[in-house]
């Protein structure tokens, strides 16, 4: 897809602020493994959290297309900094599309002002590709629900300050029986168990988030009792787009070091990017990106277009398992391209590859992303 000249000045923009800002602390956070603070500030003074929200909730309201571009250019700089505007509006959508009027006005402008942060918790340990399997219980008591399980995998736990909770309101119901809820981190009862010591995006904190009967008011669930099911995936849908944005950023990354390390570096008296096998193999990589960047796009079109022909489940898979193996795949061939020194944390294409994986598995992985799209093709 060919992107607007608005589109075209604003990632030039955002590309010279991560190139300035972003990425060289991309190697200490790392190594750090914890939460870029400072990113998140220079974030926020970008406006960047406010792409994602509605006008008239204090955002800016961008189109989902800009949205990808914008995490595109955080992931070419550094995979954990791009989730951090991920993982909000991750958090966000249910609010935003089933969510009454009251929590959007309370909580929408404050995400889009960085104020806050939200974080998406539906994942368990036993129910994670199974969602339906959960054990979290929801109760209602008067005017409240009194909420009690523990959900892992949440990215950013501990972080942020409201948490999108799916929980059982009926456990003999099945995937009808799940219901929606936001949940404050101050609540009684409501803590954050163990952190996770991961393999990449290691500064973005993923760990284990503990509901203790933790009571939270009527006004708080999102959508329906029984709805729950239809939100989380219907929020899924709608955000499997921008992972894949997330993979493709990664990818670039990858090809842009290994293309300037193949001009710089010389072997029998030449520059490496001189030998037409590498030269083929960068060349491959680029076409398999911009391949999952136009169906990234595409995805995100039908976002914005709010799905009238129902191909926004398939095709937003595809956009993600697609983009999430071609950035596997493009940086392993990076680190092979800097040889030994590809395998050393002296270069980036390494945390690249790390980075990378994850893509692959988180929001559905791509076992489950086939098994949607093998559905829709089997009818």
């Amino acid at each position: 897809m060919t992107l607007s000249e608005e589109q075209r000045q604003f990632r030039a923009a955002l590309r010279q602020f991560c190139d300035d800002k972003i990425a060289p602390r991309a190697a200490e956070v790392d190594r750090a493994a914890e939460y870029p603070w400072d990113n998140f500030e220079a974030i926020k003074a970008m406006e960047l959290p406010a792409l994602g929200i509605p006008e008239e909730y204090g955002g800016s309201g961008a189109d989902h297309v800009t949205q990808a571009i914008m995490v595109e250019e955080l992931a070419r700089a550094c995979a954990s900094t791009s989730l951090i505007v991920l993982i909000s509006k991750l958090g966000m959508i249910p609010v935003m599309r089933w969510g009454s009027e009251e929590l959007k006005r309370a909580y929408l402008p404050r995400v889009a002002s960085g104020d806050i942060q939200c974080s998406y918790c539906l994942s368990e340990p036993d129910a994670g590709s199974d969602v339906a399997s959960m054990k979290t219980r929801a109760v209602r008591d008067g005017d409240d629900y009194v909420i009690s399980g523990s959900k892992y995998w949440i990215t950013n736990a501990g972080i942020s300050d409201t948490y999108t909770v799916f929980a059982k309101t009926d456990p003999d119901g099945g995937h009808r029986g799940m219901s929606c809820f936001l949940v404050e981190k101050d609540q009684p009862g409501f803590r954050i168990g163990k952190l996770e010591d991961k393999l990449g995006v290691r500064g973005s904190p993923t760990g284990e988030v503990i509901l203790d009967d933790v009571r939270v008011p009527a006004s708080h669930r999102i959508g329906e009792e029984g709805q729950g099911f239809y939100i989380a995936m219907g929020t899924l849908d709608r955000s499997r787009p921008t992972i894949g944005a997330q993979a493709v950023g990664i990818a670039q990354g990858a090809i842009d070091y290994a293309a300037g390390y193949l001009k710089q570096r010389q072997q029998f008296g030449r520059p490496l990017a001189e030998f037409q096998g590498l030269q083929f193999m960068l060349a491959d990589m680029a076409l398999t990106t911009e391949a999952a960047r136009t169906l990234v796009h595409k995805a995100c079109a039908m976002v914005d277009e709010d799905d009238p022909h129902g191909e926004l489940t398939v095709t937003g898979a595809m956009a993600k398992c697609f983009a999430s193996d071609v950035a596997m795949e493009v940086t392993t061939n990076a680190v092979q391209l800097l040889g030994g020194y590809g395998y050393t944390k002296e270069f980036p294409v390494e945390r690249f590859m790390r980075d990378a994986k994850i893509t692959q598995i988180y929001e559905g992985t791509n076992q489950i992303q086939r098994v949607v799209i093998a559905k829709r093709l089997l009818g």
